[in-house]
C-alpha cells in the first residue's frame, strides 16, 4: 500500500513538472517552488518513513549474595556416666553431653 502511494505521489510530482511554465527568478517564483517543494517532501516522507518497532531492553543482570548463615554447632563431648547396676556388676557407661 505504501508503495502505491509513494508511486502516486511520484507521478503526481513528475506530471506537475511537466506541465509548469518556466520560472523567472525576478519575481521570487523559484524561491517559493523550492521551498514550497521541499514542504511538500518533508510531509510526503515522514508520512512514508516506517515506524521503529518498540524494543525491549532487558535490565542488566543482578548478583545478589545470599545471606550469611550463622550456624551454631552445639559443643558436644563424652564423659562417663553415672554407676549403674546392670545385674552382675557396676557399670559407667558413656554419655554424650551437649551445651
Amino acid at each position: 500500500m505504501k508503495n502505491a502511494i509513494a508511486g502516486l505521489v511520484t507521478a503526481i510530482s513528475i506530471s506537475a513538472l511537466a506541465a509548469a511554465h518556466p520560472a523567472h527568478a525576478g519575481s521570487g517564483d523559484v524561491a517559493a517552488g523550492l521551498i514550497g517543494g521541499f514542504a511538500a517532501g518533508a510531509i510526503v516522507g515522514t508520512a512514508l518513513a516506517p515506524r521503529p518497532a518498540p524494543v525491549y531492553v532487558a535490565p542488566a543482570p543482578v548478583y545478589v549474595a545470599p545471606a550469611p548463615v550463622y550456624v551454631v554447632e552445639p559443643q558436644c563431648y563424652w564423659t562417663r556416666g553415672r554407676p549403674m547396676w546392670d545385674g552382675y556388676r557396676w557399670v559407667r557407661t558413656r554419655v554424650q553431653i551437649c551445651d
